[in-house]
């Protein structure tokens, strides 16, 4: 490995024998936490894009590498990933997402699609969907990521998540059945959470056995419920410092089995709705100081994984 961790370069190259880019696409969908069929408004912290604001609006149509290329102009056919990225990309008709997984899935330019949605938004009929794409595209892959956060409850509540840890548990499971990798989103410094907590929760996802992660400082941004909280009294919430995130960070990956691939280690702060931390602007000099300490403790992906 190039890093004292499983970076998702390195499993590139392993599994492809080169670089793979995600494109991320918006497919029009919304929440069921935004809707009123669990909840409005959507998790207290996500942004009014739905963490998609620099996606590709898609519909199925027809992209060309020219569509694509914005950032990545050495990408070639086959090397790009379809990202279904805003708000939750399962929360559709069967028919609807299978017109759009397909249209991506069929185009020369993806290796593959990756789907990011919610737990609670998987009905039989989804299952099945999947399934059937696995085998019609043997040459392509197909993930799912998922938003757990946190495994706990008191936390999933405060945040608004609107679905219980055993239906992640049961999603993941049948996922894996059918050998889908399940790459699952953690946010680190949610409000009352310490950093045992934060390992707990990867102490969890170590048994699930699941295949990726992302790992991601919490955002306080304007546009969402949780930045308003912030800017109507700031005083009450502590934002982590770089210090401590990186600590965390550290810890995280020194628990993680090394099996599972870091897709992410930090977030892209929005210059223009990111009230804090300010710091997560600068994400070259937030990796580079989480791998320092990965150095300076001599931690590698797993060296303090519980059996």
């Amino acid at each position: 490995m190039t890093e004292r961790y499983y970076s998702l370069p390195d499993y590139f190259k392993k599994e492809f024998g080169r670089r793979l880019y995600k494109v991320p696409l918006d497919a029009g969908m919304t929440c069921p936490n935004r809707d009123g069929t669990a909840g409005r408004g959507g998790c207290l912290f996500c942004s009014a894009g739905g963490s998609g604001e620099f996606a590709l609006r898609f519909t199925g149509q027809k992209l060309t590498r020219q569509d694509l290329i914005y950032n990545h102009q050495k990408a070639e056919e086959g090397d790009f990933i379809a990202y279904f990225q805003s708000f939750t990309n399962t929360y559709a008709p069967a028919e609807e997402l299978r017109k759009l997984y397909a249209a991506a899935l069929d185009n020369p330019l993806f290796a593959g699609i990756s789907i990011a949605t919610r737990p609670d938004c998987f009905p039989q009929e989804v299952y099945a969907l999947l399934g059937e794409l696995k085998q019609a595209y043997p040459d392509k892959f197909i993930w799912v990521e998922l938003g757990l956060q946190s495994i706990h409850e008191d936390t999933a509540v405060m945040i608004r998540r609107g679905y219980r840890l055993e239906v992640f548990d049961e999603c993941v499971r049948r996922l894996k059945e059918m050998d889908i990798p399940v790459i699952v989103h953690v946010i680190i410094g949610l409000p009352g959470e310490n950093a045992e907590m934060v390992y707990q929760t990867i102490r969890h996802l170590n048994t699930l056995k699941i295949s990726g992660i992302k790992l991601q400082m919490l955002h306080w941004l304007s546009d969402s419920d949780l930045g308003r909280l912030y800017m109507a009294g700031p005083g009450r919430y502590h934002p982590l410092t770089m210090e401590e995130y990186t600590d965390i960070v550290s810890e995280c990956i020194a628990r993680l089995d090394p099996d599972i691939v870091i897709h992410r280690l930090t977030g892209d702060g929005s210059g223009e709705t990111l009230l804090a931390p300010l710091w997560t602007k600068d994400k070259l000099n937030v990796l580079n100081q989480i791998r320092h300490e990965l150095k300076i403790k001599n931690i590698r992906q797993g060296c303090r994984k519980e059996n």
